[in-house]
């Protein structure tokens, strides 16, 4: 063979891998490659084009809305319930619309609600006004306990389940309830639930939106609150009040 012909076969064998790899991606170590790598060895092809999609860090629905332990009857009581605590006002919405009732849902499907990291051995006595609950029952049975009773009490006094009283009526339950008028099953007082469904309310409103409750950072912006930042150095140091949209602590999965 030539030397000339021995060339243009040298030539053919690189044109063919080229194509080749051109056809079908980069190939190292068996794995197909793409993206920037592969249009360096292609660049010169006009009539390959690469884009970069920028997709945004953060969704703007919030995945955590799902419920985990209520049942969708008990979870509609719960609703009920944390609006009257925390009710809508032209400050801004109420309990409800900022997911609470998510957001309770979410902390006794866990281990908190299970009471796991409390001391379960006893002995139980009939605890002081001073002092926390003295009782076996777990507060996501608590919980649980106090949802039905929510029913049999407004049954009793009203002929109808507490979701479906007048507002006013609502109010005159859990009145009843906070005041311990009404007892549980295992001889729990109702104010024991109420305390809990109070400072839950009260947590779902106020917490990052990543435990599922404080919707929309709502709960944050009708106090002004920033929610999660790095930092605060430039705000502090000024002698006027700087408001801060708030950041939730998925606003830094960007950063």
């Amino acid at each position: 063979m030539s030397e000339q012909e021995n060339k243009n076969s040298v030539l053919d064998k690189r044109s063919s891998r080229r194509t080749f790899i051109k056809n079908s991606g980069l190939t190292v170590g068996g794995v197909v490659l793409g993206g920037a790598l592969g249009s360096l060895l292609i660049k010169d092809d006009k009539s390959t084009t690469t884009e970069t999609h920028n997709h945004a860090a953060t969704p703007t629905a919030n995945p955590n809305v799902a419920l985990m332990f209520f049942t969708p009857n008990q979870y509609q009581v719960t609703q009920a319930a944390v609006e009257r605590i925390f009710p809508e006002d032209a400050n801004g919405p109420g309990a409800k619309e900022l997911n609470a009732a998510i957001y309770i849902d979410h902390q006794l499907a866990g281990p908190w609600g299970s009471n796991v990291k409390d001391y379960r051995l006893g002995a139980f006595y009939k605890a002081e006004e001073n002092q926390g609950p003295q009782t076996k029952i777990l507060r996501k049975d608590l919980f649980l306990a106090g949802l039905n009773s929510l029913n049999t009490y407004s049954n009793e006094q009203y002929k109808v389940d507490f979701k479906d009283l007048e507002a006013i009526q609502q109010d005159e339950v859990l009145l009843a309830f906070s005041e311990g008028k009404v007892e549980l099953y295992g001889k729990v007082s109702s104010s024991q639930f109420f305390s809990l469904l109070r400072t839950l309310t009260l947590e779902g409103v106020y917490a990052d939106p990543m435990y599922g409750g404080n919707n929309k950072m709502e709960g944050w912006s009708m106090r002004k609150y920033p929610g999660s930042r790095m930092q605060y150095v430039a705000e502090i140091q000024d002698d006027k009040f700087i408001e801060l949209e708030p950041q939730s602590l998925n606003s830094h999965m960007g950063h």
